[in-house]
């Protein structure tokens, strides 16, 4: 039997080698420094910050950290959802036309792998490059919003018994909707790049870039299309409780679009030479490009007249959409005169203030800190 007390056995002698260097400092791995002096709000910065990241407060950025708190204060869950009325429809083989199962469709299909890709954007490239760390904090409450959004389509298609491998593969399999996934992806291979640093001139217009795209174009104009077409499913009585899903999800993606927009105008504040002419110039480009493929999945998922609604009158929402994230970014409209053809979506999709779909049910989560456990 083993004694404790017993003397280890003495270890052949291992050939000496060279000590191993010290391990770099935690603080000083992430910000590429050896200062002990205290952080001073002044001394933070969106992007290429010598602060300590580890550091929250003091505070500088508090406008990241007040969106961090109204997030939390809107956490909601897919399961909360009752799905009953849509199940009874969707089985129901005159409840729902042809085209409106197509809509339905189609919004599954983009939407439950979009949301991944964005969470994937976040966790594995934007938040590392980001060195404020009020930023860093809703940064990572939105990944987790972005999780929630892909367990709310997933529990949409389980609840209606779809065939998961066909919603799941349309990203790859329906071109208007891999069409804009792969717009997407290069803007997330650059900064998911471990060997992608930021620092110069040239990179750093990279992670603004990439910034844009996904605040202004994946969740300020390809978003819209598949919320108007839900809600409108909503607005009729049908599909109630993906629509009620839709609303949340609104809500959560309105405010990581101000967030981004923020963050945006933040770093050209900060870095104004970034900002150059031809490099809104490229901007513009890409936000054009970004109405025409929205316009064409507009177009795949209402071949026909649906909801009330039809592809044409897409085209002049888009460009409105799209003038309205110029505006935010300060960036002349590109579509001069263009106007909102769905007067009935200012309630629920307002491109100014947000619109608090919570009201009778954030109470629980804002006093859950007083619950009583007995």
């Amino acid at each position: 039997m083993l004694n404790f007390e017993d003397p280890i056995p003495a270890q052949p002698s291992a050939p000496r080698m060279p000590a191993a260097p010290a391990a770099e400092p935690l603080s000083s791995a992430l910000t590429g420094i050896h200062d002990t002096r205290r952080i001073r709000a002044e001394d933070k910065r969106i992007i290429n910050g010598q602060a300590d990241v580890n550091q929250l407060v003091p505070f500088k950025y508090k406008w990241a950290w007040q969106k961090y708190l109204d997030a939390c204060a809107n956490h909601w869950m897919p399961q909360e959802v009752n799905m009953n009325r849509d199940i009874a429809l969707w089985k129901d083989p005159n409840g729902l036309t042809e085209d409106e199962r197509r809509v339905v469709m189609r919004n599954l299909g983009f939407f439950s792998t979009a949301d991944s890709l964005a969470a994937n954007n976040i966790s594995l490239g934007t938040y590392r490059h980001i060195t404020a760390p009020e930023c860093r904090q809703y940064l990572l409450r939105q990944a987790f919003e972005e999780a929630i959004h892909t367990h709310a389509y997933q529990y949409i298609v389980e609840s209606l018994g779809l065939d998961e491998g066909e919603v799941f593969n349309m990203y790859h399999e329906i071109p208007s909707i891999r069409d804009k996934d792969e717009f997407l992806i290069p803007f997330i291979d650059i900064l998911c790049n471990p060997e992608f640093k930021t620092g110069t001139p040239e990179n750093d217009q990279k992670l603004l870039r990439s910034i844009i795209v996904f605040a202004c174009i994946m969740e300020g104009i390809f978003f819209y299309v598949g919320f108007v077409q839900i809600l409108a499913l909503g607005r009729m009585n049908k599909m109630v409780g993906a629509a009620e899903q839709y609303q949340y999800i609104l809500r959560d993606e309105s405010m990581h679009l101000n967030f981004g927009v923020d963050l945006i105008n933040q770093i050209k504040m900060e870095n104004p030479h970034l900002w150059t002419a031809e490099f809104r110039t490229e901007i513009t480009g890409l936000l054009k490009k970004a109405v025409e493929l929205e316009y064409a999945y507009a177009e795949d998922t209402m071949p026909r007249g649906v909801l009330g609604l039809n592809a044409p009158m897409f085209k002049e929402y888009l460009r409105f959409v799209c003038n309205r994230r110029c505006q935010q970014i300060g960036i002349d409209p590109i579509y001069p005169g263009a106007t909102n053809p769905f007067p009935w979506m200012s309630e629920m999709i307002d491109l100014k203030k947000e619109k608090n779909f919570f009201e009778t049910r954030v109470t629980e989560y804002q006093s859950g800190g007083a619950l009583s456990w007995d």
